[in-house]
């Protein structure tokens, strides 16, 4: 048994979905998560500036005493995960590993596509690790770049005619391709399941990856025998922009009242 709690961050709110999944896998635990509001969307930026937010990111969070590390962003994991396990002195989890296992053993077809922001996209890291499980596996991935700044201004509900135009151009040539299964490469994407279910169809499976990457979470604190037994867990929430903006929508990603409260971080002293 760990007490300690498990740190998350993301890029925006994205990562709040991720902490919805781990709240209702290991209801016990408390949970540190960190919005870096100030500078999102991460999709579009050079690798260099990624892993100079995502050191940022850390060390903010290494603050805290923590027992394992989340980082529920697509891009983060997809392109500087080697480094920043190397350098964390507890666990770390992204979420492109589980989510590409869930996708080749949910596939019928062999034909799998992934969404994502351009720099997700542009690094591969998703088609290596479908060609170490499966080289067979028929992978085609698109860049949403629009999907986060959407959802970030709520714009995620059946029947907004902004997403939905914008998501059915985008699937388009999925859609096409004829995938059977989707991965939602980028934890804000589960807040347009309906919208995104809508346009491929009820036979293709989404694969959501914040609740892949909960779920490894959780696997590798139980092997550990590190999880926490107490009657419930709490959240503690950190933003680096205006608390009032993450509050607003916060409690969309997490499917709750976001409650407790919301301390702004000037993230650049951890430069």
């Amino acid at each position: 048994m760990n007490p300690r709690s498990i740190g998350v961050f993301d890029s925006g709110l994205g990562g709040l979905t991720a902490v919805r999944q781990l709240r209702r896998l290991m209801p016990s635990e408390n949970i540190i998560y960190f919005g870096d509001t100030a500078r999102v969307p991460y999709g579009n930026r050079s690798r260099e500036t990624l892993l100079q937010y995502a050191r940022q990111d850390m060390r903010f969070l290494s603050g805290f005493d923590l027992k394992a590390v989340v980082i529920a962003c697509g891009t983060i994991s997809a392109n500087c995960l080697e480094e920043l396990r190397r350098e964390s002195a507890v666990p770390v989890t992204g979420v492109v590993e589980p989510a590409v296992e869930r996708a080749a053993a949910a596939t019928r077809s062999g034909k799998v596509g992934l969404i994502a922001t351009r720099a997700s996209v542009g690094s591969g890291a998703y088609e290596r690790a479908f060609r170490r499980l499966d080289p067979a596996l028929e992978v085609r991935a698109l860049a949403c770049p629009l999907f986060v700044p959407l959802v970030e201004e709520g714009r995620c509900r059946p029947g907004d005619v902004v997403i939905e135009t914008v998501a059915r151009e985008y699937l388009a040539p999925l859609r096409e391709a004829g995938v059977d299964t989707l991965v939602l490469g980028c934890t804000h994407y589960p807040l347009l399941q309906e919208v995104i279910g809508g346009v491929m169809g009820p036979d293709v499976a989404l694969v959501d990856v914040g609740a892949e990457a909960a779920g490894a979470c959780r696997d590798l604190l139980a092997a550990e025998d590190a999880l926490a037994d107490r009657p419930a867990g709490s959240v503690r929430f950190y933003t680096s922009d205006r608390a009032v903006n993450f509050q607003r929508l916060a409690s969309l990603f997490l499917g709750e009242e976001a409650g407790g409260a919301v301390e702004q971080v000037d993230i650049f002293q951890y430069g």
